[in-house]
């Protein structure tokens, strides 16, 4: 039986700690506590109408168990639930993703996470519904398109009655979701019991997770999980940058094991601590979408840093591919380590040593040593040469000949050191980089929102009976010139070529990625205002003036503008929707019976 949706907060809640006041005793299994949504349609997606597995499909694509056969290998022995749909290109994936290489020595319990092409365009059943609920979240943390992440619990422990001499086993979480902390901490719970209890454990965490209500962003979601209660918030694209906000609360937790203050960040710090001196000419690789390769001791290693690096240039999407673990099986491997063309705009994590002849030709690559927090700081400075790298063995280092366009701030460095030196502890230390991060990203970003800003039609323009204005181009020059009056420099201190990095950015998957997102918000923005200009017109009175052919005309272009606005979900002031189709409404009934049969009469509430 379908379980009755959500009701909305009706007024904007700015703190959502706030909430935490309320008595434990009502916190009921997968309750959820919404926020609203922002700038949007007048209706919440009707979560009643979800049928059985639809709450679990919005989280999981499906759970894969991958064991290790002597004849056979790398195997998956169970999908979840079983009506599950993998492809056998898919299947291979998760099967070499899934372990690590041998070389990493793993033993005891690993956690990482991998990314993979989707095999084949397949359409969920959830697909309008979830476009929805992924309208308002944050651009790095909308669902993927065309690919997967794989999240990895895997266990290698000795064990004398196998004839290999070890168990291996890994239990993995599919998703569209880049929720890392969220699906790593999900796991930590369930990988434990699933190798204790096999699969009627994993039965019923399914069967819990088909309880949870959608991760909607905005809301603060208590999701029960095999007798554990985990609390989470879903960010919004609303939130202010940098922010946390998600607290816990004695008073109302009482039923709540564990509270996530994130469900993806990864600690920067610990990840970069290796290279950190060179973490503003990371940025910039990142930025200009260059490809860069990560090579690690460990699949963990390998997909932290490399998610780390994705995230560096928060709150803008990396639009490039990236590989948080990449092995010799991939489909990709040999699309990606051709030496017949430049190296494609890729960030790939690697643990195996062969990489480092294979990709030897690559301009950019990292090597991280053991993460494990060493009591003083890493003492190399200088970037090292790319023919300096024969070994997975060699120093930690980024080897690279890119010289970066801004000069090194030296205050965020003195400023870790100084951390490191006082024990200042790991969450503070993640906390001071990925706000130098966003501050240095906003610094970059503001200057091209305010040109594109200035791309939009001023909204005297709009007129109801006119297709609206459109979006002047983007010139590239134009925008150039805005940066000697208002740069980065208002900003931020760092010197350097700022127009040297912004004319390469504009050539970058980035930049693409960015503006088509910026363009398609600004279009659907004067597509809602040209709505709200028609809605304040007095229809009636102006069909009086006109023939019934049309006034026919106008109401099927008023329903195609209507269908517009539900399926793109228009940035539209609550009611005008509803507005829209009262108007329709009154005017088809204006007209002879014959003609309110063919447009079909209006529905009665």
């Amino acid at each position: 039986m379908a379980l009755q949706g959500p009701e909305e907060l009706g007024e904007q809640v700015e703190e959502p700690e706030d909430l935490d006041d309320q008595d434990a005793s009502s916190i009921s299994p997968a309750e959820e506590i919404t926020m609203p949504s922002g700038p949007g349609g007048d209706d919440e997606p009707e979560e009643a109408l979800l049928l059985p597995w639809d709450r679990f499909s919005a989280w999981l694509h499906c759970i894969c168990v991958v064991g290790f056969d002597l004849e056979l290998g790398q195997a998956v022995e169970v999908i979840y639930p079983h009506h599950s749909k993998l492809s056998e290109k898919e299947k291979t994936s998760i099967c070499y993703l899934s372990f690590p290489d041998s070389n990493s020595g793993c033993l005891g319990d690993t956690q990482f996470c991998f990314r993979f092409r989707q095999g084949s365009n397949r359409k969920s059943s959830l697909g309008v519904f979830l476009e929805t609920t992924d309208r308002d979240a944050p651009p790095c943390l909308k669902r993927e398109q065309g690919h997967y992440y794989g999240y990895v619990y895997f266990r290698q422990v000795r064990d004398k009655s196998l004839k290999r001499g070890y168990f291996q086993k890994s239990l993995v979480l599919i998703s569209k979701l880049p929720y890392v902390t969220f699906f790593h901490s999900l796991l930590k719970i369930m990988a434990p019991e699933y190798f204790e209890k096999q699969e009627p454990c994993l039965e019923a965490a399914c069967n819990d997770m088909d309880r949870w209500p959608t991760p909607h962003p905005g809301r603060i979601l208590t999701l029960p999980i095999m007798g554990v209660v985990i609390k989470v918030r879903i960010p919004t694209s609303y939130d202010k940058p940098g922010t946390s906000q998600l607290v816990q609360s004695a008073q109302s937790d009482s039923q709540v094991s564990i509270v996530l203050p994130t469900i993806h960040e990864v600690d920067l710090f610990r990840c970069f601590y290796p290279v950190f001196f060179h973490i503003q000419m990371l940025w910039e690789l990142v930025l200009l979408g260059e490809a860069l390769v990560v090579m690690a001791p460990s699949p963990a290693e390998s997909s932290d840093t490399v998610l780390a690096l994705v995230s560096c240039i928060s709150p803008l999407r990396y639009s490039s591919d990236f590989r948080p673990y990449f092995t010799i099986h991939d489909s990709e491997f040999k699309e990606y380590t051709t030496r017949t063309q430049a190296p494609p705009s890729v960030i790939l994590g690697v643990t195996n040593p062969f990489f480092a002849k294979t990709l030897q030709h690559w301009p950019h690559i990292i090597r991280i040593g053991d993460m494990k927090q060493a009591g003083e700081m890493a003492k190399q400075m200088k970037v090292k040469k790319l023919k300096n790298l024969k070994t997975l063995d060699s120093k930690p280092g980024v080897y690279t000949a890119y010289k970066p366009y801004l000069n090194r701030d030296e205050d965020i460095i003195k400023q870790l050191q100084k951390g490191v030196q006082q024990k200042r502890p790991s969450a503070a230390q993640n906390a001071i980089l990925r706000r130098y991060f966003l501050e240095l990203t906003q610094s970059f970003i503001i200057p091209l929102e305010r040109y594109v800003a200035s791309l939009m039609p001023l909204q005297k323009s709009i007129s109801p009976w006119k297709s609206p204005p459109q979006l002047r181009a983007f010139i590239s020059q134009d925008f150039m010139k805005t940066l000697e009056k208002a740069g980065p420099q208002l900003t931020s201190r760092l010197k350097g070529d700022w127009i040297g990095l912004y004319r390469n950015f504009l050539k970058s998957p980035n930049f693409d990625g960015w503006f088509r997102n910026r363009r398609r918000e600004m279009t659907q923005k004067l597509e809602a205002l040209h709505l709200e200009a028609l809605c304040e017109e007095d229809l009636q009175q102006r069909v009086q003036m006109h023939s019934e052919v049309e006034t026919v005309d106008l109401v099927l272009k008023l329903k195609d503008k209507l269908t517009q606005a539900e399926r793109e979900q228009l940035p539209v002031r609550p009611g005008t929707v509803a507005k829209l189709r009262a108007h329709i409404d009154a005017v088809i009934l204006a007209l002879p019976e014959d003609l309110q049969g063919i447009l079909h009469k209006p529905s009665t509430p």
